[in-house]
């Protein structure tokens, strides 16, 4: 049976040996200054153990990384030499040159086949400057890097828009026009699509009319040209690697919009809170409903059913009549579609809730107060934000090397070509295998690691602000709510300091247990989009019934874990008990006490909720501002599309919002869990609890309106 906290929380022995309680000393006066200061001990230690341990792993595993990863090459590819375009420390100095192109054509349509052995990672490509076009009165050519007899340098080389047909020998000009090197005709224009040159099939009638008259061997022209490419360029492990790629590329909008602008809107809204409660819940609920309205515009217009602003695949100028077609459009059609969904859910859901907004404000106000008797609870978030700011500056980066860290391999492959070596000063008809990044079942497991390990992190760091707040509060109501100079100086660093002693293990333990089952929900949800790709996804009403009803479940079971971890941390940071103990004291409260404070959180949490969304969705809408500049709009900057980066942005956002509304947050679970405590000890009167909270919770009145 749970014991009374009372004994625990109000009565102490003091120095002297004598019996100290919240409303006494030995001497009859009050003595309030070591409230919640009882005998501690370490609790759940393992979990600690394993937490730092974790640490250490993901210290490792990162650092592998770092030491393989290559980020370029979540963007450009490779040539035939294997070498990364754009990267200064290949065999070649590449740095300017970051665009893909494949130098015969005839190979790409080879590719482009349906049964066909002939892969286009094979086929001879080299990295260029921009994408070459056909000449309108002649014959342009591309040709290989200048090696061997070829006295030129890369500048050289470039400068002459990568053509030195008129200084090859006879023997060398006839190779190149049976399509053998070093030099190849440009016949099909192109595009640059995420720099790759695209090809256009549709053959220039000059260039061609040329190629023939010089001799040249037959150049195909088939739409499968095109295909190959485009197949390619649009492949599921391309988009991925794009869109992380993104995220590197944006790291100044992540800074502003996803770090800098949410912690500016949270201590503005807790302010807000502090001196304009009353009318705080009113402007949180229109705030949402604008903000989610013009969210969901900017998504129409980057999927381009608004506007002419629509996501591009091609990087530069072109000719408008090409159009190429990107699975990163399709993405936003889905993003466009889906925020429309949630803007009528909540435009619906804000009227339904009208009624309960002045509940909300009661709630509210007994926050207010804490937070104006307890002012360092204003800033104290500042503290887990530096932290995770400083964290997910270092797991982001390791994210990127992480993703890029396979292994540049010759590939396998019995294809024969020929072509000229001019390093070698011959012709080679060997095996014309390319050059691909391979990525092992170790790299994969390594980046499911590092999710898990970043997920883990943020929920511990989150825990363990929401306990120090937790803790602080506790200390406020405990002694009657009063304002006093007996209250420990900065009571929040004391919080800090007794969970940092005792109780780092507890939380360790919770926030596992979170970032457990919230994985399992990812790898189950993997798993599903995977069957249905394959068509296993039941076809009877039956089966859809159970499906459906499962995947319901599944969010259920997470809500309830994340609300019971929250009231263990409060139990934790009042009792000191370990997260088993302190839930299950937490659960017997609250069920005991449903009907007076069930309506009392839940309009309370919504209201919450909302205000972390109106937080996060501003920084969504900023970095939509932000990436619609010319920078990532054009050139290497350019972003492949705003999807990751606002979804990041938006992550972001909510957790630093989550950090200073929790200041919120747990003031109102601490101070209701408190006072049931308080109410069950002392026969239905609560003798601790501030006069705020007793007008708000105990008066007739007030309980009848709020269960209405």
């Amino acid at each position: 049976m749970r014991g009374p906290l009372g004994p625990v929380i109000g009565r102490y022995p003091s120095s002297d040996g004598d019996a100290v309680n919240g409303n006494g000393n030995g001497n009859g006066k009050e003595s309030k200054e070591d409230i919640i200061k009882h005998n501690r001990k370490c609790r759940d230690v393992v979990f600690l153990f394993m937490f730092i341990g974790f640490w250490v792993a993901m210290i490792v595993n990162s650092s592998f990384g770092f030491n393989l990863g290559n980020p370029l090459r979540l963007n450009y590819g490779l040539d035939y030499k294997g070498n990364v375009c754009g990267d200064k420390h290949g065999n070649l100095d590449l740095r300017e040159l970051e665009l893909r192109y494949w130098l015969n054509s005839n190979q790409v349509y080879q590719s482009g086949l349906k049964d066909t052995n002939f892969q286009l990672s094979n086929a001879r490509s080299i990295c260029l400057m921009d994408c070459p076009i056909p000449s309108e009165d002649s014959l342009n050519w591309v040709c290989d890097y200048p090696e061997g007899d070829i006295h030129l340098s890369v500048d050289d080389w470039i400068d002459r828009n990568y053509d030195y047909f008129a200084d090859l020998t006879p023997e060398l000009r006839n190779t190149s026009l049976q399509l053998q090197g070093p030099c190849y005709p440009v016949i099909f224009p192109s595009v640059n699509v995420y720099w790759t040159c695209q090809f256009i099939a549709r053959a220039s009638n000059i260039s061609l009319k040329h190629w023939e008259e010089m001799g040249g061997v037959k150049v195909i022209e088939d739409i499968a040209i095109d295909k190959a490419i485009h197949r390619s360029v649009n492949s599921r492990s391309s988009v991925l690697k794009r869109y992380v790629a993104d995220i590197g590329k944006s790291w100044p909008v992540l800074l502003v919009c996803g770090g800098f602008l949410p912690l500016f809107l949270s201590i503005l809204w807790l302010l807000m809170i502090r001196h304009f409660v009353a009318g705080m819940p009113w402007i949180t609920v229109i705030l949402f409903n604008i903000l989610t309205m013009s969210v969901t515009m900017f998504y129409y217009l980057k999927a381009g059913w608004i506007g002419n602003d629509a996501v591009s695949p091609i990087i530069g100028e072109h000719d408008p009549y090409y159009t190429v077609s990107a699975r990163e459009v399709n993405h936003l059609h889905v993003a466009a579609v889906f925020m429309t969904v949630v803007m009528i859910v909540a435009f619906l859901s804000s009227i339904a809730i009208v009624r309960r907004i002045l509940m909300a404000t009661s709630v509210l106000k007994v926050a207010a107060k804490v937070i104006g008797e307890v002012q360092a609870l204003i800033i104290f978030p500042l503290i887990p934000y530096v932290i995770l700011a400083v964290f997910y500056m270092f797991w982001l980066s390791a994210a990127l090397h992480l993703f890029s860290s396979g292994s540049i391999i010759q590939n396998d492959c019995d294809a024969n070509c020929c072509a000229y070596d001019l390093k070698a000063k011959r012709l080679s008809c060997n095996s014309c295998c390319g050059y691909s990044i391979q990525y092992t079942s170790h790299i994969a497991a390594a980046i499911l690691f590092h999710l898990f390990g970043g997920f883990w992190a943020t929920q511990f760091f989150i825990a363990c602000s929401s306990t120090v707040i937790a803790g602080s509060v506790a200390s406020y109501y405990w002694i009657g709510g009063e304002t006093s100079p007996e209250i420990p100086f900065l009571p929040v660093f004391s919080s800090m300091k007794r969970l940092a002693r005792y109780s780092l293990g507890s939380i360790a333990l919770g926030s596992l247990i979170v970032s457990f089952f919230e994985s399992i929900r990812f790898i189950l949800e993997a798993l599903r989009r995977r069957l249905k790709l394959i068509d296993s996804t039941p076809n009877s009403w039956i089966g859809k019934v159970v499906f459906h009803t499962s995947q319901c479940c599944l969010r259920c079971i997470g809500w309830i874990i994340k609300s019971v971890n929250r009231n263990a941390y409060i139990m934790i940071a009042i009792t000191g008990k370990g997260f088993f103990k302190a839930s299950e004291i937490a659960t017997g409260l609250i069920m005991s006490n449903i009907m007076r404070i069930g309506k009392v959180h839940v309009i309370g949490d919504v209201i919450l909720f909302l205000g972390k969304l109106c937080v996060s969705l501003l920084s969504a809408l900023f970095a939509f501002l932000m990436l619609d500049m010319h920078k990532y709009k054009s050139a290497h900057n350019k972003i492949s599309s705003p999807l990751f980066p606002v979804l990041v942005c938006w992550g972001l956002g909510y957790i630093v919002a989550t950090l200073f509304f929790g200041v919120v947050e747990m003031s109102i679970d601490t101070i209701i869990l408190s006072f049931c405590q308080d109410s069950d000890e002392h026969q239905g009167t609560a003798q601790y609890a501030p006069p705020l909270l007793v007008e708000t919770l105990n008066d007739q009145n007030e309980v009848q309106r709020l269960m209405q």
